[in-house]
C-alpha cells in the first residue's frame, strides 16, 4: 500500500499516520522554536500487479451486465420464480382476511369505469368498439401475474389510442378489415419491444425525457384529443388529424351542419362526469363517484335513447358478443413501416406506466424493478395481441382510482379482467344503443386532466430552460403533429443534457474561517483563498466532451480571475493546482491524455498539481494509465485540506528561497532544517498559526484580537 500525504482530522488517526519530509516551526513562549511534523493519513492506491479485486472491492465491472449476471447466478429457486412470475413476490405474503375485499371493491369498481372507457378510446383509436373490450381483457388478466406493479390499471388510453389512429389512418380506412389487422400487429410489435427493453435492462434510456417534455407533450396531445371528438358533439364529420390547425378550420368550415341535439346531450353527460370526478376527488365518502361516472353517463343515454329514440344522435351500434377468438396477427408486410410507429409507443407507454408504477410503488411500501414493468407490459401486450387487442399500458386516471380504493395487489386487475369479461358475454347487447356523444363526453373528461398549465406556471418560476423546454415541446406538438412533437421534445431535452455535461459546473474552493472546510468562494464569499495555490473542484464526470472546456476553465482559474480574500505568503503567480476529484465518478481515456497534456504544460510553467479525494474507480483508472506516477504519488490526498498544507509550505519556503524572486521552482523534499534557517534569513520569528492562515507577520499581542480572528487557527492541531 502505497502512502501520500495527508493530515488527520482526528487525534486517534495519529497512530495510522506518517512524517512528512516538510515540518513547520512554531513559536514558544520563550523565544525558542519547536519542530512541529506534517503527519498523514494513509492514501489506499490500487495494486495493479495483483488479479485479485481485493484492493478495490467497489470498482466497476469490466462489462455492462456482469452485475445483473452476477446477482443471476446467487439467486434461489424461489427468487428464480419471482422472477418469471412477479405475482409470486405478493401471493407469499398476501394477508387473505384483511386485502381479499379491498381488492374485490377495487377491481369492480375500475372494471366499471373501464367498460364504457375502453369502447371510447376505440373510437378514438378510429377502431370499432369491441376491440376496446377485446384490449380490456386478456391484458389485464396477463398483467395481474406477470406485472410488478399490484395498483397500476392496465387497459386502452386515450394517448396511445390517438397514436394508432394518426399513424394507422394515412395506411388503410378507418374501422376497415386491414386497419384492424395494423392495429393488433402494432400491439404485437410494442409487445415485443418493451420484452426486449426490459430484457436488456434498457429502461434507463426514458430517464433523459425531462419532466417538462411529457408534460408539455402530455397538455397539447390531451388539447388535440379533445378537439377530436369535438364531431361528436357537433353532430358532422371533422378531418382527422393530430395537427390543431386541420381540427380548427374543420371544425369552423363545418359549422353549418351544427346540431344542437348531440351537442347538449354532450354538454350535459360531460358535465355530470365533471362534475361526479370533482365530488369523488374533493370528498373521501364520495369517492366512489369518481369510477362511477362513465358509467353513470352511458346509463343515463341509453335510457334517453331507449325511451325517446332521436334520429339526430348517432349511436355505437351492434356489438358482437362473446369473448376474443384465439387468432395470430396479420398484415406482417407492413412491419418494417410500422417500426418506427412501435418505438413511439413503447417510448409513451414506458413514460406513462413505468412513471405511474413507481410512485404507486413508494406510496404503497413496495419496491419495484422498471425494467420486470417493462417485461409485464410486454407480455401482456404480445398475448393481448392473439386475442384482438390493440396496443395498451397503464392509465393513469384508472390507477389513481385503484390506488385510492384500497387495491392492495394484482387481484384488483384481474377482478377488472372478469368484469370486462362479463360485459363480453353478456351485456354487449344493451350497448347498442349508447349514443356516440356519450363515449366523447367520457373521453374529453378523462383528458382534461392532462391539461397541465399549473407545471408551467411553476416552471416560469423555478427554472427557465425547463420553462423554455415545456414551451417547445408543447407548441411543436400542437402545430406539428404527436409525432413530431415528441421527437422534438426528446431531441431538445436530450440537447440540454449534452450541454450540461459538456460544460459541467467547476468551482473555486476557499477555506471557511474557523474550519477545515473548503467550499465555493461564490457561494461563501467570506471563504478565503492562499496566495500561489489554486484548488478547483470538478462536479461532473470527465470525459471526451467536456475535457477542452474543463482545461479552459483551468487556464482562466490560473490567471487569478476569481476575487476573494487572499492569505499566505506574498507571491506573485500559482505554484500549485489542487483538483478536488470528490465528485468525478467516471474518467475515460480523453480525460487521462487531457491530465498528462495539463500535467506537462504546468511543468513547463512550473506549477505543480496535486489532486484530492479521488474515488476508487477513477483513483484505479489513472494507476492504470500512468497519471498517477507521473504525477507523483505523493501528489494524491485524502483531503483538501491535507494538499492545502503540503502546498502552504512549499510556497512558503519558495519565497523565502527565491527572497521575493518569481523563479520556477523545483518541487523537492525540503529539509526541516532549510524551512528554519529560511525563516530566520528573512528576520521574522513567525509562528506556525501565522504561516497557516497566511497572515505573514507576527501575531497581534492582544489575545481579545486572537480569540475574534476565526482565521488564525493552525491548519494542524498542536502536539502537546
Amino acid at each position: 500500500m502505497d502512502i501520500t500525504y495527508a493530515s488527520p482530522s482526528f487525534s486517534d488517526l495519529f497512530s495510522a499516520s506518517m512524517t512528512s519530509p516538510a515540518t513547520n516551526t512554531a513559536a514558544t513562549g520563550n523565544g525558542s522554536t519547536t519542530s512541529r511534523p506534517v503527519r498523514i493519513i494513509p492514501l489506499k492506491h490500487p495494486n495493479l500487479t495483483r488479479t485479485s479485486s481485493s484492493s478495490f472491492s467497489s470498482l466497476p465491472p469490466q462489462f455492462p451486465f456482469s452485475r445483473w449476471a452476477t446477482k443471476l447466478r446467487r439467486m434461489t429457486w424461489l427468487e428464480w420464480i419471482e422472477f418469471f412470475l412477479p405475482c409470486m413476490r405478493w401471493i407469499r405474503t398476501y394477508k387473505w382476511r384483511e386485502y381479499l375485499q379491498a381488492d374485490l371493491m377495487a377491481g369492480i369498481t375500475v372494471g366499471v369505469m373501464l367498460v364504457p372507457q375502453s369502447m371510447s378510446y376505440a373510437k378514438l383509436a378510429g377502431l370499432q368498439p369491441i376491440y376496446g373490450l377485446y384490449s380490456g381483457f386478456v391484458p389485464l388478466l396477463v398483467y395481474g401475474l406477470f406485472g410488478s406493479s399490484r395498483q397500476l390499471a392496465v387497459g386502452p388510453v386515450a394517448l396511445v389510442s390517438l397514436l394508432c389512429s394518426n399513424v394507422l389512418s394515412s395506411i388503410a380506412e378507418p374501422s376497415s378489415e386491414l386497419y384492424t389487422q395494423l392495429a393488433i400487429l402494432l400491439a404485437l410489435m410494442v409487445g415485443i419491444l418493451e420484452c426486449i427493453m426490459g430484457i436488456l435492462r434498457l429502461g434507463w434510456l426514458i430517464r433523459f425525457i425531462s419532466h417538462s417534455v411529457i408534460s408539455g407533450f402530455t397538455t397539447s396531445s390531451a388539447i388535440i384529443i379533445g378537439l377530436s371528438q369535438a364531431k361528436y358533439f357537433l353532430g358532422y364529420n371533422v378531418v382527422n388529424s393530430s395537427k390543431i390547425i386541420p381540427l380548427v378550420k374543420s371544425i369552423v368550415a363545418g359549422a353549418d351542419k351544427f346540431k344542437w341535439q348531440p351537442f347538449l346531450m354532450g354538454s350535459i353527460m360531460l358535465a355530470i362526469l365533471l362534475t361526479m370526478k370533482h365530488l369523488g376527488k374533493s370528498r373521501k365518502q364520495l369517492r366512489f363517484l369518481r369510477a362511477g361516472g362513465p358509467l353513470t353517463a352511458v346509463v343515463l343515454g341509453t335510457i334517453f335513447v331507449k325511451i325517446f329514440h332521436p334520429s339526430s344522435i348517432s349511436l355505437v351500434g351492434d356489438i358482437p358478443q362473446g369473448l376474443p377468438k384465439f387468432s395470430v396477427p396479420k398484415a406482417f408486410e407492413y412491419a418494417e413501416s410500422l417500426i418506427p410507429t412501435a418505438a413511439l409507443l413503447t417510448g409513451v407507454a414506458i413514460l406513462e406506466s413505468v412513471g405511474i408504477a413507481k410512485a404507486l410503488a413508494a406510496k404503497n411500501g413496495y419496491e419495484l424493478d422498471s425494467n420486470q414493468e417493462l417485461v409485464g407490459l410486454g407480455i401482456s401486450n404480445v398475448l393481448g395481441s392473439f386475442f384482438s387487442a390493440y396496443p395498451t399500458t397503464g392509465s393513469f386516471s384508472r390507477s389513481a382510482v385503484n390506488h385510492e380504493s384500497g387495491a392492495k395487489s394484482g387481484i384488483s386487475g384481474i377482478v377488472s379482467g372478469i368484469i370486462v369479461t362479463c360485459a363480453l358475454l353478456f351485456f354487449t347487447p344493451l350497448f347498442e344503443y349508447i349514443p356516440q356523444c356519450g363515449l366523447a363526453a367520457i373521453v374529453i373528461s378523462a383528458v382534461i386532466g392532462l391539461v397541465d398549465y399549473d407545471e408551467a406556471i411553476f416552471l416560469w418560476r423555478v427554472d427557465k430552460k425547463d420553462f423554455l423546454l415545456w414551451t417547445i415541446t408543447s407548441i411543436t406538438t400542437l402545430f406539428f403533429g404527436i409525432e413530431v412533437g415528441v421527437l422534438v421534445g426528446v431531441g431538445v431535452s436530450l440537447a440540454f443534457v449534452i450541454h450540461e455535461s459538456a460544460n459541467p459546473h467547476i468551482a473555486v474552493l476557499g477555506r471557511l474561517p474557523g474550519t477545515t472546510v473548503y467550499r465555493n468562494v461564490e457561494q461563501y464569499p467570506e471563504a478565503y483563498r492562499y496566495n500561489g495555490i489554486v484548488i478547483v473542484r470538478i462536479d461532473a464526470p470527465i470525459y471526451f466532451a467536456n475535457t477542452s472546456y474543463i482545461k479552459d476553465r483551468l487556464r482562466e482559474y490560473e490567471l487569478d480571475v476569481v476575487n476573494s480574500t487572499r492569505r499566505g505568503p506574498e507571491v506573485e503567480r500559482i505554484y500549485f493546482v489542487i483538483l478536488e476529484m470528490a465528485p468525478v465518478t467516471y474518467i475515460d481515456s480523453s480525460a487521462v491524455q487531457a491530465l498528462k497534456d495539463l500535467y506537462q504544460e504546468y511543468k513547463l510553467r512550473g506549477i505543480q498539481i496535486a489532486i484530492s479525494n479521488p474515488s476508487p474507480e477513477v483513483l484505479f483508472t489513472l494507476s492504470r494509465s500512468g497519471v498517477v506516477d507521473l504525477i507523483g504519488k505523493e501528489w494524491y490526498f485524502v483531503r483538501v485540506h491535507d494538499a492545502v498544507q503540503i502546498c502552504l509550505q512549499r510556497v512558503q519556503s519558495l519565497t523565502g528561497a527565491s527572497n521575493g524572486s518569481p523563479g520556477a521552482p523545483t518541487f523537492s523534499e525540503d529539509k526541516p532544517s532549510l524551512f528554519e534557517r529560511l525563516l530566520k534569513q528573512r528576520g521574522e520569528n513567525l509562528s506556525i498559526t501565522d504561516i497557516e492562515s497566511g497572515i505573514g507577520r507576527p501575531p497581534p499581542s492582544n489575545s481579545n484580537n486572537d480569540k475574534a480572528s476565526s482565521h488564525l487557527e493552525p491548519l494542524l492541531p498542536k502536539q502537546q
